[in-house]
């Protein structure tokens, strides 16, 4: 756990999780590993519900997470196996990250990430609601849940829901239905606060999912190889992955509070995005890891076949003015830190280096910038 002299300046709301009882889906995955290593720290009792990771290295092994919570594997699909871990553990919050992350491979796989994105969702929202433990829900969506008309502004969180791609709609559909959920189940917070939470383009170390650009960067140089990039111009917000998760727990414990008002004006979606100066084409970003890591090239792999005539967004941002009136949340990263910090976690790991302490005091570092922004 932080040592407490740190741990004291915080912002006080990290306060909220200490002895918590937090359920995390998804706790496997690259944002849950953060997120519950971050809130172990933070002296929360956590416990995961989520596939076996799914990708080779994994975060959750390399920094042996499994040693800091519990981890129940099953599919957010299976309603009977997630009704038992709801009135076993007992949670007084729920984290809900677990889904059907990639727009490539829904376009594959449109079936299966309907059935999880929407329908697994809608079972975690119901077990929830049937176990009286539960005082606040935070549901994890994605900037990607806007119908995007690929304009030059933020998008502000009462703009219309969308999406080309599969991927995209099924978020889109998580979000209109999860306002349904919240009006027809949830009225002033009872028996639980729900809001979501809608990211952008997330950055950080232990990224090795498809079409990841700087673990792909990464990957391309320890190999000596020439670095592939699939579309240069595409424009993205970039943030390091403790951005948007210190703006899940500034909701989450709002979401948990005494004052019925604040809950209930919580109780909606936020946007947690960077600053607009931290919109950078994939060419750039590219372009500052060989800079970053000290060695490499670029060039741009040619789109071809089948694969190279699927729709992937050009533009997309997020508008935060919500997030920081309501919420008081703020990025504290410029892209140039964000993409500095993932490169240093990547030649740690190519190095051999233990990652534990490291990520830990990855995450310590970003709280020390809280700190000095807010404290």
């Amino acid at each position: 756990m932080f040592k407490k002299d740190r741990t004291s300046e915080l912002p006080s709301f990290y306060s909220s999780y200490f002895q918590k009882k937090i359920l995390i889906t998804g706790h496997t995955g690259f944002k849950g590993s953060w997120l519950t290593l971050w809130l172990n720290e933070l002296g929360a009792d956590v416990v995961g519900y989520s596939l076996p990771p799914n990708t080779e290295p994994s975060l959750y092994h390399v920094i042996n997470l499994q040693d800091k919570c519990k981890s129940v594997f099953g599919d957010i699909r299976d309603r009977e196996q997630l009704k038992k871990v709801f009135k076993d553990e007992k949670p007084e919050i729920v984290f809900h990250l677990a889904a059907q992350p990639l727009v490539r491979l829904s376009y594959h796989e449109p079936v299966e990430t309907y059935e999880t994105n929407v329908i697994g969702t809608l079972n975690v929202l119901e077990a929830a609601r049937n176990c009286p433990s539960v005082k606040a829900f935070v549901n994890i969506t994605t900037d990607k849940c806007y119908e995007n008309k690929e304009i030059a502004q933020g998008y502000k969180e009462n703009e219309p829901m969308g999406g080309h791609d599969m991927y995209s709609s099924s978020k889109g559909c998580v979000e209109v239905m999860s306002s349904s959920y919240r009006r027809s189940f949830l009225q002033k917070g009872k028996p639980y606060s729900m809001a979501t939470a809608r990211a952008g383009n997330v950055i950080g170390g232990g990224d090795w999912a498809m079409d990841r650009l700087i673990p792909d960067c990464a990957r391309f140089i320890n190999e000596n190889k020439p670095i592939e990039i699939r579309n240069p111009v595409a424009v993205r917000p970039w943030q390091h992955v403790l951005e948007p998760l210190s703006g899940y727990l500034t909701l989450g414990a709002k979401l948990l509070g005494e004052d019925e008002a604040e809950r209930e004006k919580c109780s909606e979606g936020f946007n947690f995005g960077p600053r607009e100066e931290s919109v950078l084409t994939v060419a750039e970003v590219a372009k500052k890891v060989v800079e970053y890591y000290g060695q490499g090239e670029v060039f741009v792999h040619k789109k071809d076949g089948k694969e190279g005539n699927l729709h992937e967004a050009n533009l997309l941002m997020l508008n935060i003015e919500k997030a920081e009136k309501v919420l008081g949340w703020t990025p504290a990263y410029t892209a140039n830190e964000a993409i500095k910090a993932t490169v240093e976690w990547y030649k740690k790991f190519y190095n051999g280096e233990e990652m534990l302490d490291f990520t830990i005091g990855q995450i310590q570092d970003y709280q020390d910038k809280i700190c000095r922004i807010k404290c």
